[in-house]
């Protein structure tokens, strides 16, 4: 049987090392309210890492994850940190044996001061409107 995954690494600049620590505390409240949802979705890992600095965060999944999640968390922390700029991050997925609907990924793009999606792509969606003829640049 074929397992699917969903692959991510990723960095967020919070500004301070106090907002990096803060940050844990709004990722255990999301993870607590993800918990509760039938199913809950996988998860993601956070951590503070010396080589990425003390104000980025590392998000990344643990064999797999969620790209929604961790947009939720970036959304969270945009506001609570009052984050401008741009954000972005991107995802492969994967499967585990070789099947024809098993490796894609997208690309999430987020204005930070507002919250909202500036772009987004998923190539799955884009592989079968491309070839049942439709605009690639749509």
């Amino acid at each position: 049987m074929a397992e699917y995954f969903t692959r991510f690494s990723c960095l967020l600049d919070v500004g301070t090392p106090d907002n990096a620590a803060r940050a844990l505390d709004l990722y255990n409240t999301l993870a607590a309210e993800n918990a509760v949802e039938d199913p809950p979705s996988e998860g993601f890992l956070l951590s503070i890492e010396p080589e990425h600095g003390g104000t980025q965060l590392w998000m990344r999944d643990d064999t797999t994850g969620d790209p929604a999640h961790v947009i939720r968390f970036v959304q969270r922390c945009a506001t609570a940190f009052g984050l401008s700029g741009r954000w972005g991050f991107q995802y492969a997925n994967t499967c585990s044996r070789p099947r024809p609907d098993g490796f894609g990924g997208g690309a999430h793009v987020l204005d930070l001061a507002t919250g909202e999606t500036v772009a987004w792509t998923y190539t799955h969606g884009w592989l079968a409107q491309v070839l049942d003829g439709g605009d690639p640049d749509a």
